[in-house]
């Protein structure tokens, strides 16, 4: 086996190291904010060499985009509860759950920040957005293939998604009844 399949091993150092290294820069962002870190402070908090996180990211900005990415696209399954409502409302549910959770208000920081930042902010924005259309596509089509009509993905996202990221990015809470009364002005 060669250094590049060790590598690249599920469960293996390299993994531990990764979920270490994002682990170490979402608890820097909810703790500094954006920018307000190095590289080092990163390898130490995640207990590994700054030549570590050089080898296998290069540069901070390509660390934070992998951060972001991995973060916000690691959405649990889409729902699929036999109906377009049951749908929504869990897909809607799961994702207030992940966005008010431990990490959640760091990680929606660290992609606004990135969005408009550099070569790899506007990569780490398009690759968000469609990933989430991609996921929520899976889910309209279901339901169009039940013969249920189905909104556009875009407007889920913005009836749905953005009202939620927003309220978490300027700290108002989260309610089952909220994020249950988005879906019903959806449908």
């Amino acid at each position: 086996m060669n250094e590049r399949q060790r590598a690249q091993r599920p469960g293996g150092r390299s993994a531990r190291v990764g979920a270490a290294v994002h682990q170490a820069v979402t608890d820097l962002i909810g703790e500094r904010g954006y920018g307000n870190f190095t590289v080092g402070e990163i390898a130490a908090r995640a207990g590994v060499a700054d030549s570590s996180v050089y080898r296998r990211w290069g540069n901070l900005e390509t660390l934070l985009t992998d951060v972001a990415l991995t973060r916000l696209n690691a959405q649990s399954p889409m729902p699929d509860t036999g109906s377009l409502d049951g749908d929504l409302r869990t897909y809607a549910a799961n994702v207030a759950r992940e966005i008010t959770g431990p990490d959640g208000p760091a990680v929606l920081r660290l992609a606004v920040a990135l969005s408009g930042n550099g070569d790899h902010g506007p990569q780490a924005r398009d690759g968000l957005r469609v990933e989430r259309t991609r996921q929520l596509q899976s889910m309209l089509d279901r339901a169009r293939e039940r013969g249920e009509q189905a909104p556009d993905a875009f407007d889920v996202l913005d009836h749905i998604l953005a009202p939620m990221y927003i309220r978490v990015l300027f700290g108002m809470g989260l309610t089952p009844d909220y994020v249950d009364g988005l879906v019903d002005r959806m449908l």
